[in-house]
């Protein structure tokens, strides 16, 4: 796939999670395999020229986490753009912009969905970055403020001429928030509206068959997957393989799924420091656990982890309490197996209901 100057090896893509898709998530993901652009948190873009140590984490990279794009937000054209040139200058593979985030402390200030309201605005802010810098400038949106304000296939038209080199589009509106449905409609009328650059649709997509589904009844270049991926590290690898093969791979077992967990913890404790990243991975390890099967012993004490030391007592004790839920073959009898997964838009009326994945509770009020 084609990004501006940017050639990529899947179409499939890693949005930003606030408080979640850091780099020891993003090299946990890469090991698994399928994924190939990924992106940061989002940034605030003054926070980055003032060098604010904050900022700088969250663009923490290495050789092994390629190509990565950040994610800036911000209304000041001037900043917007010495940002680009100096993530530029890093060696980052693209700059995305967020016009997308709900969160009211960041569409207040102009960033975020705010910048959907005000297109003459937004479309001399993304001029300005696109004709500083030679890697390309996407831009990530939702499809409008609200059902009455469905801006996003005008914003495309304007964004495209301003030199935005992708568009990514979550099929929600901004008052929506995470709630109902995605609309794959909206996403498609995106996509009808951009002449020339690719739109990633982005939304609900939890499954090799939702990204199938976004793909073929869209029209989009390529799937964007934020919480999915969270929820399922294994989606990437899962979906590259299903859109190539029309055959899906067997689910993680326990042992690999807590093989992956115990690496993302390391790589936690590698960047951020045992103490830091054990606390951090507090909001973390309650999400692997939700395909254990039972684990409510594993999660009561996961929520106070303090050490490495101490997860892995924490682990031991909770393989052994796991048992009993085991059949002679040593797999989850079936009325404690976890439900199949499905996405929102994928459900049938009357269908038997199947587990969703929560809105994760991060350093924003409203995801």
């Amino acid at each position: 796939m084609q990004i501006g100057s940017l050639e990529l090896k899947s179409n499939l893509f890693l949005s930003p999670l606030a408080g979640y898709t850091n780099l020891p998530f993003r090299l946990t993901l890469r090991e698994i395999g399928g994924l190939d652009l990924a992106t940061t948190d989002l940034v605030n873009a003054r926070s980055l020229l003032e060098k604010n140590p904050k900022a700088l984490k969250l663009i923490e990279t290495c050789p092994a986490d390629r190509p990565l794009a950040v994610q800036l937000f911000g209304s000041v054209a001037a900043e917007m753009r010495d940002a680009a040139v100096y993530l530029e200058s890093i060696g980052v593979a693209a700059v995305d912009i967020n016009m997308g985030c709900p969160v009211r402390k960041v569409c207040r200030v102009g960033g975020g969905s705010a910048m959907m309201t005000e297109m003459e605005k937004t479309a001399l802010l993304v001029r300005g970055m696109a004709g500083a810098v030679k890697i390309p400038v996407t831009a990530k949106m939702r499809l409008g403020w609200d059902d009455a304000n469905i801006t996003a296939p005008d914003l495309a038209r304007v964004l495209e001429d301003a030199g935005a080199a992708a568009l990514f589009v979550h099929g929600r509106t901004r008052e929506q928030g995470f709630g109902g449905t995605v609309n794959l409609a909206g996403i498609r009328a995106v996509v009808q509206a951009a002449r020339r650059i690719p739109v990633i649709g982005n939304g609900d997509v939890t499954t090799p068959q939702a990204a199938k589904k976004m793909l073929d009844e869209t029209g989009c270049a390529g799937v964007s997957i934020g919480r999915g991926a969270f929820y399922q590290p294994w989606i990437f690898r899962q979906t590259a393989h299903f859109l190539r093969t029309g055959e899906l791979l067997a689910e993680p077992d326990f042992e690999e799924r807590v093989g992956v967990m115990c690496r993302h913890l390391e790589w936690m404790a590698r960047v951020f420091g045992e103490a830091h990243g054990c606390r951090m991975f507090r909001k973390i390890g309650p999400w692997y656990a939700r395909r254990f099967g039972p684990a409510s012993e594993f999660k009561k004490r996961i929520v106070a982890l303090s050490s490495l030391a101490e997860f892995h007592e924490i682990l031991d004790n909770y393989r052994r309490w796991r048992e009993q839920f085991l059949d002679e073959r040593g797999e989850l009898k079936p009325k404690f197996r976890p439900p199949p997964m499905a996405s929102s838009f994928m459900r049938e009326p009357g269908a038997v209901a199947r587990e969703q994945i929560p809105v994760p509770k991060g350093p924003v009020d409203v995801w």
